[in-house]
């Protein structure tokens, strides 16, 4: 049996780390440099880095960031925010990341999958999904939709759908954010999460509403996710990374422990 992940997620915006509720009302929370090299430290399996603004406002991600965090960590490292060509995603690994995650950009043109997964292999390409509850109908029928430009643009895409679609086209894992549950230390969508997982063959990794160890338990196992990103509960000192894992382990969830 594999064993779960723990993934601190760093939204930076104007090269500082941000944390939001439903994607709104960002703080400042401090310098992502200096907070990855602690999450390394810490435990984490992954750090994912998200420049989540880049999309909204057109423009290529923060690579000087992205090498900085590179140089301090020895973990697996996902970037995304803006990636919308081959070309980015090698400037991207070149600066470090082992992953490049593709959100908004492979929403308007999906073929981005595929050329990356043939340059770089799946196991490079992230598919990040931003997703909403909505009301059933025939163009939503799961009551889940794809919203992108950090939740700015619903696309009226079902989120199943196109989970099944990237996976066909060569996405190699999912990050599935749900915008309704993010910031809200509420627990996980359970229902939006064993959706995708109990459909598509590649991880899925759960996103939005960590805030209690019991959260992490319930997606790990009620929502079939391998992974959990965690912000806000890791971010604002409520939990440490080791007592997370601790929790998980004494409830036989195989993790890694790193000390």
């Amino acid at each position: 049996m594999l064993s779960k992940r723990l993934i601190p997620c760093l939204d930076v915006r104007d090269g500082r780390l941000t944390k939001g509720v439903k994607f709104k009302e960002n703080l400042d929370i401090g310098d992502p440099v200096e907070t990855a090299a602690f999450y390394y430290e810490e435990g984490a399996d992954e750090i994912v880095f998200y420049d989540i603004t880049a999309s909204s406002d057109r423009r290529d991600i923060m690579i000087d960031t992205v090498r900085n965090v590179a140089e301090k960590i020895f973990i697996p490292f996902s970037v995304g925010g803006g990636i919308k060509s081959v070309g980015e995603m090698r400037s991207v690994l070149l600066a470090g990341a082992e992953k490049i995650s593709v959100n908004s950009a492979a929403v308007r043109n999906p073929q981005v999958i595929s050329e990356g997964a043939e340059a770089f292999g799946n196991q490079c390409i992230v598919l990040g999904m931003d997703v909403r509850r909505v009301s059933l109908n025939s163009s939503i029928p799961s009551g889940f939709e794809v919203v992108v430009d950090g939740g700015r643009t619903p696309m009226g895409i079902d989120a199943l759908e196109w989970a099944l679609r990237a996976e066909r086209l060569g996405a190699g894992e999912i990050c599935l954010n749900s915008i309704d549950a993010d910031g809200t230390r509420e627990g996980y969508d359970l229902e939006l999460n064993r959706l995708i997982a109990s459909r598509v063959r590649i991880p899925v990794i759960a996103s939005g509403g960590a805030g209690k160890p019991e959260d992490l338990f319930d997606v790990l196992t009620k929502g079939m996710a391998d992974a959990a990103l965690i912000a806000s509960i890791a971010h604002f000192g409520t939990y440490t990374i080791r007592e997370l894992k601790a929790y998980l382990y004494e409830r036989g969830i195989q993790v890694r422990m790193h000390w």
